[in-house]
């Protein structure tokens, strides 16, 4: 069936084609690095092996879906919100070690971690968290570590035959943090005798300097980390992962992925994960950087969406799309209008991907009832929300036809809220309206001029919005006017601005005194 929806057909798949590694329960895993604020592209693999679970669930396939929230990696680049004097000291050293921007968490790490945890939360996907330092200081990473250390002339072998890149001979698949400075990108390996390995620290990478210490460890508790592409091998072994998928760019062919799944067969004698390989998420065009400003990040998109909207953000496209959403342009808005376009063939019993796509943006304990909530427009709540004198809900009730339900009562309140707050902080010019006091300063041809005369006699008594679009319809053709050329000039005098909502609804639902009183004077 190839219009089967992308969970499904993956989650149909790893029944046909797997068998969970423990023998009963399918373990899911995924991880990010704890380096900053987590940009939202993350969510993109949070979301898809979230969904797959879930998918499984339905389908009565035991699973669990793990995320390991990486406190081990180092801490190599300095975010640009970060006091740059303050922190400049840690850099080199791992994650855990750096200390929390904010106080109140137990490190740098920690204090990330948990913003991204949040957002996770908001969407209903909460795996079960373990950090890579548990894993570390726990020995479950002993054996595998042992492995490559004892194997790394097969890892330089395999780092050579699949992605091209070619390792001197003496060197080994580790980091050490040094004992004496407590970093880990500084120090250099020299060998391993089977129970320690030499070391320097005497690397300088970027801004971090090395202290000059010369020594040997025990690999073990901590002590040293795998270098990643084997420590991605070593996790899949030591937590028994049976499904792992990745952002494309390890996926391409000769890239990380390749080179884990090798290492895992050949070093460590264990089958790879199936895999899912997935597009970027885009915002603004750009794939995203943590670096990256504003509403780049997991957090600041998740305040622009109520759960299901942002759900249907992360999964509505299929694994090999990009999705794009710029916060700044028509994106907010064009996202909101999906989920209700969703909704309204869910309401008008449309069964086929709609429906399946509708319900699994609900989070998994809403799904028992088939209901679809009718909403007003997101650009339309907008809209009103900068008009004080419209009430919403009246408004609301009008557009749809019938009194709202509780229920969308209730969003419509919500979705007031997420308005607001795209309309403060990232809404281009085009969505940010103010209604003019007085007339503005405009220049009218006479033509315009006489159009809004013949308006001016026509809304002499109320008039429905439909009406007053019929009427704006037929001026066209008695004055001989073009549409733009007619509404622009209706905008400019109310709007002080070239363009604007539908017309005919606007002049309706604004006061009606007011609104003959500014014809008139226009035409005066």
């Amino acid at each position: 069936d190839i219009a089967m929806f992308w969970a499904d057909r993956i989650a149909k798949e790893i029944q046909n084609t797997r068998k969970p590694s423990d023998g009963s329960t399918f373990l899911i895993r995924d991880e990010k690095t704890m380096s900053g604020r987590v940009h939202v592209g993350s969510m993109r693999g949070v979301a898809i092996h979230g969904l797959v679970g879930e998918v499984l669930s339905e389908m009565n396939v035991a699973n669990e879906y793990q995320f390991e929230l990486n406190d081990f990696d180092p801490f190599d680049a300095m975010p640009h919100y970060l006091d740059q004097e303050k922190f400049r000291e840690h850099l080199g050293k791992p994650l855990y070690t750096v200390p929390s921007p904010v106080d109140g968490y137990e490190n740098y790490a920690d204090y990330f971690s948990q913003e991204f945890v949040a957002v996770h939360k908001k969407i209903g996907i909460v795996p079960t968290y373990y950090k890579a330092t548990t894993l570390y200081q726990s020995a479950q990473m002993d054996p595998y570590i042992t492995l490559a250390l004892n194997k790394a002339s097969d890892i330089r072998r395999i780092l050579k035959e699949v992605s091209g890149s070619n390792k001197p001979d003496t060197w080994l698949p580790v980091s050490i943090v040094c004992e004496n400075c407590g970093k880990m990108m500084t120090t250099r390996s020299l060998d391993w005798d089977g129970e320690t390995v030499g070391y320097t620290c005497s690397i300088s990478p970027d801004d971090t300097v090395p202290c000059g210490h010369e020594g040997r460890v025990s690999p073990y508790g901590g002590k040293t980390k795998l270098f990643w592409k084997a420590d991605w091998a070593a996790k899949w072994c030591a937590r028994g992962v049976d499904i792992e998928g990745a952002g494309k760019d390890h996926s391409t062919k000769g890239g990380s992925r390749d080179v884990a799944k090798v290492i895992s067969e050949q070093v460590f004698n264990r089958e790879a994960p199936f895999d899912i390989p997935y597009e970027f998420f885009l915002t603004g065009g750009k794939k995203m950087s943590s670096s990256k400003g504003q509403g780049s990040t997991a957090h600041d998109m998740a305040e622009l969406f109520p759960a299901r909207v942002f759900r249907l953000a992360l999964i509505g496209k299929d694994i090999n799309q990009q999705i794009e959403i710029d916060p700044s342009g028509d994106g907010i808005p064009r996202t909101y209008d999906w989920h209700d376009e969703l909704a309204e063939a869910v309401r008008n019993g449309v069964s086929d991907d709609f429906t399946r796509l509708y319900e699994l943006t609900k989070l998994p304990d809403e799904r028992a009832g088939s209901e679809a909530p009718w909403l007003l427009r997101f650009s339309q709540v907008a809209f009103i929300t900068q008009m004080p004198h419209i009430n919403l809900i009246e408004e609301a009730v009008a557009v749809k036809g019938s009194e709202l339900t509780d229920e969308e009562s209730t969003l419509l309140i919500e979705r007031e809220q997420y308005a607001k707050f795209w309309l403060a902080n990232y809404a281009p010019e085009e969505y940010k309206y103010e209604l003019q006091d007085t007339l503005p300063e405009v220049e009218l041809t006479e033509t315009q001029k006489q159009a809004v005369a013949k308006l001016a006699d026509y809304m002499s008594s109320e008039r429905t919005g439909e009406e007053i679009q019929t009427r704006l319809h037929e001026l066209k053709t008695e004055v001989s006017i073009s549409p733009k050329e007619l509404f622009s000039a209706l905008y400019k005098i109310f709007l002080n601005r070239e363009s604007g909502p539908k017309i005919g609804w606007f002049l309706s639902v604004l006061p009606h005194k007011f609104v003959l009183k500014r014809l008139q004077e226009a035409t005066a």
